[in-house]
């Protein structure tokens, strides 16, 4: 379903796989790195993204943001004359980070290294709005569902979209230690 980014997160994991040559002990890092299939399942539970650019001052500017998918990337929209996309206009470099746990052994995230590419035709910028609202709007928490597609609809002709080409990833899952330390 992720295409080519499941296809760079299995290269990732390999690697980081076969770089313990000699038969000697995983490190604590090789024993938290998630899968691929871990991470692909973390990526496909419905939370949020920090995602990290940086202004004309070399400053970082950090938000919270709903993810979508689009053709296997993580995408996102965001309004035409937001922060972002101007950053993203001077400098295309992003990190991402989607974390989860409350105590130390339960920590687990996956953080994303990449370049954040700006969108701006309709159709592809409806489908990543339809990709976010799929995943976050929910009947049964929401309400009427169709009154807020109208709205997010709508709200598509002032946005633009980002897709996020990978170039790097980094998982830990401390609950595989077991609470070990």
């Amino acid at each position: 379903m992720l295409g080519d980014f499941v296809h760079l997160l299995a290269v990732v994991v390999l690697v980081l796989r076969n770089m313990k040559k000699g038969g000697g002990p995983l490190s604590r890092r090789d024993q938290i790195t998630m899968t691929t299939g871990e991470i692909e399942n973390f990526l496909q539970r419905r939370q949020t993204v920090s995602l990290a650019s940086i202004d004309t001052k070399g400053k970082i500017h950090l938000v919270a943001m709903w993810y979508g998918f689009y053709e296997g990337q993580i995408a996102m929209w965001t309004y035409g004359k937001s922060q972002k996309i101007m950053n993203l206009r001077s400098n295309p470099n992003v990190t991402m980070l989607i974390e989860d746990g409350d105590r130390y052994e339960e920590l687990r995230g996956v953080e994303i290294v990449g370049v954040g590419r700006i969108v701006e035709d309709r159709p592809t910028i409806e489908a990543i709005g339809s990709s976010i609202f799929d995943r976050y709007v929910s009947p049964d928490i929401d309400g009427d569902v169709a009154v807020l597609r109208e709205g997010f609809v709508k709200s598509a002709q002032k946005r633009l979209g980002i897709v996020v080409e990978v170039e790097k990833i980094v998982s830990w899952d401390h609950r595989k230690l077991q609470g070990v330390y």
